[in-house]
């Protein structure tokens, strides 16, 4: 459960000291400083500080592929513009003659403090917008010494990521697969590699109606792209070494077409072993299509999460919870968090804001369990509300990703270190000093 820090003090107007000390800068002071100091060497930053310009420029750079991955929403995007929407509607409250010199952002998930309500999110076929992905997402989490949530469908094993980032905090995210056994291995894998909690994904038990992605028939996955958690897995490789057996003898039909080559040359690129040798072998291809098939579980019900208290003895968080009832049984089958997610839009169209559900869910959840928050969140404000209506932390997706795509390493650093500092400076310009203080009264809904 997270736990916040104690305000440290009641928030009456204190007496002037005869002499003031000089009070240490918090994140958004060092942040805007560094800034400030490169400028005087003719140094801008490596990414815009706003999320329009973010947006604007990564989407110039973004290969056409990777940007309908990305930034594409399901259907018509009105989820996505929900998610905006919602945010719009909550007004901040400032308040004034606070002493608001000291602060403190720091918040405690399941027993590891961090220095910021914030983590990076778990994104798939992050290797479409930079060929370091995942290795170099991990490294930028590490540098700010916030989560970084392992994906199911990296572009580097979940082992890889681990040992760049030392012993800075790292989660991961399950998909549930059709097969039980390689659900236990990504567990096993999991904890070997200190994850400290597991996010179960339940909105993605299918892939929702992309456009963008159907306009272009792209799917990363199919060229091998995004599945090497599993590829590295010996229970995936098993499975697809039984079929492969399986199918023996059977002489399948095989449309050669210039495309097909190209998919071919892209799975034995990313297959691991030799290139020369993976274009002889038939487990590249059988590994693709196994993934395909089995990679997600429609069937999912609350049973089987029920069984994941035998099955991991790590925190587990239910990601993709939009409603109140199912925050209540997320309770009962005694799951250690919830992340209030409608994966940035991109699976029902026309669905409730994340920002809409977290004010329904949060007096559920009221201190029972960590609850957080994802989609639509682009700016320190951002979090500011999301953490005013009840949440104890959020995920970041797009924007680091927007980094990424501009900066690699870097690029994806420095947009979550600008969310963490104007975040910061929100809640000192609002008279707060901890989050222990933001409560639903440093907001107005309009």
């Amino acid at each position: 459960m997270a736990t916040r820090s104690q305000p440290r003090h009641s928030g009456q107007a204190p007496s002037i000291p005869p002499k003031v000390k000089a009070s240490p800068p918090g994140p958004g002071r060092k942040r805007q400083d560094q800034i400030y100091r490169a400028g005087i060497h003719g140094r801008k930053p490596s990414v815009p500080t706003d999320f329009a310009t973010l947006e604007k420029r990564a989407k110039a750079k973004a290969p056409a592929l990777g940007w309908a991955y990305t930034f594409g929403g399901a259907g018509e995007g009105a989820t996505m513009r929900a998610n905006r929407e919602a945010f719009e509607r909550w007004k901040i409250v400032p308040r004034m003659l606070r002493d608001v010199s000291e602060r403190d952002i720091s918040v405690e998930l399941f027993g590891r403090r961090i220095p910021a309500p914030v983590l990076y999110g778990p994104v798939g076929a992050s290797e479409l917008l930079h060929p370091d992905a995942d290795v170099a997402i991990a490294k930028a989490a590490a540098e700010l010494g916030v989560p970084y949530i392992f994906t199911s469908q990296a572009c580097a094993p979940m082992e890889e990521c681990a040992q760049v980032m030392g012993d800075a905090p790292r989660w991961f995210q399950l998909y549930w697969s059709t097969d039980d056994d390689l659900v236990d291995s990504f567990l096993a894998r999991a904890k070997a590699a200190r994850a400290e909690a597991i996010v179960v994904t339940l909105d993605t038990t299918m892939l929702g109606w992309r456009p963008m992605d159907l306009n272009m028939a792209s799917l990363p996955f199919a060229r091998g792209q995004g599945i090497a958690q599993y590829t590295a897995d010996s229970r995936f490789l098993e499975i697809v070494r039984e079929r492969i057996a399986k199918a023996a003898g059977a002489s399948p039909e095989v449309e050669v077409t210039l495309g097909a080559i190209k998919t071919l040359i892209s799975i034995c690129r990313r297959f691991p072993g030799s290139f020369l040798d993976n274009l002889r072998s038939p487990e590249p291809r059988a590994a693709v299509e196994t993934f395909l098939d089995i990679y997600s579980r429609p069937s999912l019900t609350w049973s089987d999460i029920e069984t994941l208290r035998d099955r991991t003895d790590l925190p587990v968080l239910l990601k993709g919870i939009q409603h109140p009832d199912d925050a209540r049984r997320a309770l009962e089958a005694g799951v250690q968090g919830i992340v209030v997610s409608n994966h940035g839009g991109r699976q029902v169209d026309g669905g409730i804001a994340t920002l809409d559900a977290l004010t329904e869910i949060a007096p559920v959840v009221e201190g029972k369990a960590t609850l957080l928050i994802d989609s639509g969140i682009r700016s320190g404000a951002d979090v500011f509300k999301a953490l005013a209506l009840g949440a104890d932390a959020v995920l970041i997706g797009r924007p680091y990703l927007y980094g990424l795509t501009l900066a690699g390493q870097t690029g994806a650093r420095d947009v979550v270190a600008n969310i963490i500092a104007e975040f910061d400076l929100t809640l000192g310009l609002s008279g707060l000093t901890s989050l222990a203080e933001l409560g639903p009264d440093a907001l107005r809904r309009i």
